[in-house]
Formats: C-alpha cells, sequence, structure tokens
C-alpha cells in the first residue's frame, strides 16, 4: 500500500531557502552601508560647495553692479593678476545709513584666507572715517588669478591687469586651493552691466 506524501518542505529545501535570505539580508545590508556612506559623503562636499556657491553669487552680483564712474573721473576699477579694487553697489540688504557705494577690494591675505574688504563710499565730504569691514570668503586659498576681458573697441582678449578708465567687457575670477584641497570650482566670469551716466 502507498502513503501519500504530505504537502510541505523537505528539510534540504528549507536549508535552501535560508541560505538565498541569508544571502539577501547581507547583500541588502551591504548595499544600505554603501548607501549611508555615499550620503555622508556628498552632505560633506555640499557644506564644503554651500560656501563657494555664495562666494560665487556674492563676486558676480558685486562685479555686475560695478560702478563705471563718469567720462573724465579716475579708473573706478583697478585690476592686477592676484587682486582687485573697485566701486560697486552693495546689495540692497547691506546698505549702511542707507549707502549702497563701496569701494571693495578682493585678495588672498598671508593666511591663505580669500578676503573682501569693503569700505562705504559716501556721495559727499565725510565728517567721520567711513564705516568699513572685511569678510573672509574661502580659506585654503593658494591664490588668485584674475583677468579682464578687454571690449572689442580695445582689441579684444584677455589681459592680466586693468588700470583703464572704463570698464572691462569682462571679469574672470579662477580660486586656486591650496595643494591637497579637493575643492574644485570653476571661474567666476562675470560683466560690469551699468553704464556711465
Amino acid at each position: 500500500m502507498r502513503t501519500r506524501a504530505q504537502p510541505g518542505f523537505t528539510l534540504l529545501e528549507t536549508m535552501v531557502a535560508l541560505v538565498v535570505l541569508g544571502f539577501l539580508i547581507a547583500g541588502l545590508g551591504a548595499g544600505l552601508r554603501f548607501g549611508l556612506g555615499a550620503r555622508r559623503a556628498e552632505n560633506g562636499l555640499i557644506a564644503k560647495g554651500e560656501g563657494l556657491d555664495v562666494v560665487d553669487r556674492t563676486l558676480r552680483g558685486l562685479i555686475a553692479r560695478m560702478n563705471p564712474g563718469a567720462f573724465a573721473a579716475a579708473p573706478t576699477l583697478a585690476g592686477g593678476p592676484d587682486r582687485m579694487v573697485f566701486l560697486t553697489e552693495l546689495p540692497p540688504g547691506a546698505a549702511i545709513a542707507g549707502i549702497r557705494q563701496a569701494r571693495v577690494g578682493l585678495a588672498v591675505d598671508p593666511d591663505h584666507r580669500l578676503v573682501l574688504a569693503w569700505q562705504i563710499a559716501p556721495h559727499a565730504v565725510a565728517l567721520a572715517p567711513p564705516p568699513e569691514g572685511r569678510v573672509v570668503l574661502a580659506g585654503d586659498v593658494a591664490r588668485l588669478a584674475i583677468a579682464y576681458a578687454e571690449p572689442a573697441a580695445f582689441g579684444g582678449g584677455w589681459v592680466r591687469q586693468w588700470n583703464e578708465a572704463a570698464l572691462p567687457a569682462l571679469v574672470r575670477v579662477r580660486i586656486v586651493f591650496r595643494a591637497g584641497d579637493r575643492r574644485l570650482w570653476p571661474d567666476i566670469v562675470a560683466a560690469p552691466m551699468r553704464e556711465r551716466p
């Protein structure tokens, strides 16, 4: 007489299913660890990049609002290959005593910090020294590489110095970080948008 097979799994089938389940759990755990590690690395890069994004927007805005000065006035931009000083208009929220015109200097200090120095430029003779300040935009900066695009009327092309009465067509600022710093940032290229009155 034959006995009917009972429905269910044999011991071997159960063991194989448990081994496959163990492999799946191990793979999911490794994938989760990798995903969490990648997220931490991404957050670190974003935190470093956020500061540079603020620097980028700030410098672009200040360059775009450069004051071209009057035709008979002295140049409002004195630019070298590693520093520049220019007259510009501060953002609306940065006005001091209602004055937005400021003389701004951009350079790398001896402590390898990218520094933006500013001094309010009042329209009348000041009775007291005008307010001034310094802001560190970035650290671990080896140097700045600044270039100025000549307008087509001057022949065009990039030059390393600027002392002309007219503003350049474009200003290019390259931030070079110190050796070993993994931050990379594209050149900041901006056009002074204001015209002479």
